[in-house]
């Protein structure tokens, strides 16, 4: 009995045993699992981790150009005056991306008008005027106004045209096409919508002039065959046909008379005589003055300009006006004050003179004073350092891009005796 007993009793601790045993084995078998989750856990989050730091070392550059792009697209635009709709005017400005019509976009727009301006880019630039693109009152428009234009206006500044000697010699079809058919659909389009059209002329509508200085009423003295004429008598023939128009149409028609003009945004090598005098003095080049450098030229700065011509539009005077400056300088005596200006150590070469070269040119602004109440503002000196500061910045722009601009040659005089 005793020995039943002890056997049972062992067997029974030997069942307790076997399910300690199993017990503890599930319990390592359970512990041995959770481990290898809890590890492989750990190498996924380490791995996700590592992941997400790759993406992250990829995506920051996007995000820096996303948000570059960001602030490009959130123009801002120079201050805006606000009209009402009975004030605002819709304009539009043909050579609106050139040197002069740039800086009138700048004024309208910043006058609070809706202004388009429409330039083939022959000597325009987009860059002139890409500060406004986007902005609710400017539209940009690549046409030729030697095509018809169809769209709603309420004042033309007509300003398409080559005006440096190099440019409109380069190609004096074109020069006369763009004077003559493009004032044509000029004024056709003023007379279908009612516009106010104003041409801008010139004071090589003078020519080489027997009158100093010149006035409005002076009929000018210009070789009709000669390599400046496509320029000279497009113009001439351009303002005859505004008054045609005025005539027989009832179009309202302004003609301004431009001399000679200057300041930022010029091309470098226009071959005019600012350009070139300060592209040379900046670049350590002999300054080159055709002929004996007796020539008188009389330069007003741009923002005159640009008065002047929003004046004449908003005037009442239908005849031609003049718009310049009366102050009268030599060539020589203009070398050598933007040499000083630079600061330049370059010497003045002088070369053969320019064919039909005016000797003089002085504008007569007595009619300007009078009816328009303008006159230049800007010192010479004021504005050339202006124009310095603009061609140094427009150097180091061509430097980084490996491109150095040369001043373009004048047509040089073939064998013409000059008529006294």
């Amino acid at each position: 009995m005793v020995s039943q007993a002890l056997m049972r009793l062992g067997s029974a601790v030997s069942r307790r045993r076997m399910k300690l045993l199993l017990g503890l084995a599930l319990l390592a078998y359970v512990a041995s699992v959770w481990g290898n989750f809890v590890n492989m856990r750990s190498i996924q989050e380490n791995s996700e981790l590592r992941i997400e730091s790759k993406i992250e070392e990829i995506v920051e550059p996007l995000r820096e150009k996303i948000r570059d792009l960001e602030k490009s697209f959130t123009q801002k635009y120079p201050p805006v005056k606000f009209l009402s709709e009975k004030d605002r005017k819709r304009i539009l400005i043909t050579g609106g991306a050139g040197f002069v019509g740039s800086h009138l976009t700048d004024k309208l727009m910043m006058d609070g008008h809706e202004v388009t301006v429409v330039d083939n880019f022959f000597t325009g630039r987009k860059r002139n005027v890409e500060h406004w693109i986007g902005h609710e009152n400017f539209e940009l428009i690549n046409h030729d106004v030697v095509e018809p234009l169809y769209i709603e206006v309420d004042q033309i500044y007509h300003l398409a045209s080559p005006a440096s000697p190099p440019n409109y010699m380069y190609n004096p079809i074109k020069t006369l096409k763009t004077n003559t058919i493009g004032t044509l659909n000029m004024l056709g389009l003023a007379k279908r919508v009612g516009a106010r059209l104003l041409l801008a002329s010139t004071s090589e509508v003078y020519g080489d002039p027997e009158v100093h200085p010149q006035s409005e009423d002076y009929w000018g003295h210009v070789n009709p065959i000669g390599p400046r004429a496509c320029y000279d008598e497009g113009k001439r023939v351009a303002e005859t046909m505004c008054y045609a128009y005025m005539k027989q149409e009832g179009v309202e028609v302004r003609v301004a008379r431009i001399f000679n003009t200057f300041g930022p945004r010029m091309h470098m090598n226009d071959g005019r005589v600012v350009s070139n005098f300060i592209l040379q003095a900046l670049q350590g080049e002999p300054l080159t003055v055709y002929g004996s450098g007796s020539q008188t030229r009389a330069f007003q700065y741009v923002s005159d300009l640009v008065n002047g011509l929003v004046a004449l539009m908003n005037s009442n005077v239908s005849s031609p006006v003049n718009l310049g400056n009366p102050e009268e300088h030599t060539i020589l005596q203009f070398a050598q004050l933007i040499k000083t200006l630079v600061g330049s150590g370059s010497e003045i070469q002088f070369l053969s003179e320019a064919q039909d070269d005016p000797q003089k040119r002085k504008p007569d602004i007595k009619k300007a004073k009078l009816m328009l109440g303008w006159e230049p503002v800007v010192p010479l000196e004021e504005g050339l350092n202006k124009a310095i500061h603009y061609f140094r910045k427009e150097l180091e722009y061509q430097a980084n891009n490996q491109y150095i601009p040369k001043p373009k040659p004048a047509r040089i005089k073939k064998g013409r005796t000059r008529r006294t």
